[in-house]
């Protein structure tokens, strides 16, 4: 059976209501009045309802012919998506990106950068996802994500991968004031006795291929396992132990003396934008681009 509604007649609907009337619809649609009105009186005929009714020397939308324009509004641009869409991947931009973005990482620019690409290219898709150390690693490789954001070295070897450097970010070791064990925060020599004593809050790693590793960044000592890296400072705030955390994570508790910290070097890690080199979509391509111009 052929179906009665198409996007053509919603067109017409569309244009009818935005220009105020038949006549104008028609110029806009480039065609005589006469079309326009043959195309909604054969729409009312096949659909077995009134859409426009008459009041005075105006044609109205009835309850039923408003609800075909809303509606049908929404086809128009599902419709609209499509098609561009399509048009994008048959010229090799990929419709969908999925990205992981590292949690212990800081990217001010990252969003920023994706609402620019996203205004430009308002057809794609974007799935983010947070990872923890091998996690991302881990999803990249196995095609769950096409991009990873701020993955920690090292690189994994002989997998296909491009990786280049965003940039470092700064760990450091803290307790909170209020541990029963502060005191150590300002005697390096005491805290290597009583380090493996220490309960330290380690973040889950969240690869489930590769080996896992700790965001707690320390053998020692008994673990207190959590979800999140605010999970992790809450934790460390609390007094249930120590740990390492990113200086932009720690900073205003560090300001407040709400944390100490146990190591007078922090840990310089370094992060990197990686995807797979047999993945040449244009939208990656050029998502990659934006993020490496602006690192």
């Amino acid at each position: 059976m052929k179906p009665i509604l198409n996007l053509e007649v919603l067109e017409v609907l569309d244009a009818i209501e935005r220009r105020g009337s038949f006549a104008k619809a028609a110029e806009e649609l480039d065609r005589v009045t006469s079309a326009v009105s043959y195309t909604i009186q054969k729409l009312e005929e096949q659909l077995d309802i009134v859409i426009y009714r008459r009041e005075g020397r105006r044609s109205v939308l009835t309850p039923a012919g408003r609800l075909l324009l809303e509606e049908g509004r929404h086809l128009l641009t599902a419709g609209n998506d499509l098609v561009n869409r399509a048009k994008e991947v048959a010229t090799g931009w990929e419709p969908r990106l999925r990205i992981a973005v590292e949690a212990l990482q800081v990217y001010p620019e990252f969003f920023r950068i994706v609402a620019e690409f996203l205004a430009e290219h308002p057809s794609m898709e974007i799935d983010i996802r947070e990872s923890v150390l091998n996690g991302g690693w881990d999803a990249l490789i196995q095609g769950q994500v096409d991009l990873l954001v701020a993955g920690p070295g090292p690189i994994p070897v002989n997998q296909g991968l491009r990786a280049e450097p965003l940039g470092t970010d700064s760990l450091l070791e803290v307790i909170a004031e209020c541990h029963p064990c502060s005191h150590l925060a300002g005697d390096p020599e005491a805290l290597k006795l009583q380090q493996s004593e220490l309960r330290r809050v380690v973040l889950h790693d969240t690869s489930v291929v590769d080996v896992a590793r700790s965001a707690g960044l320390g053998n020692e000592g008994r673990r207190f396992y959590v979800q999140t890296i605010e999970q992790k400072v809450e934790a460390i705030l609390a007094g249930i132990g120590i740990g390492f955390v990113p200086l932009h994570r720690a900073a205003q508790h560090l300001e407040s003396g709400r944390l100490l910290t146990l190591s007078n070097e922090p840990l310089q890690t370094q992060h990197y934008l990686a995807w797979k080199i047999s993945n040449r979509g244009k939208g990656l391509q050029e998502l990659c681009r934006r993020l490496l111009q602006n690192k």
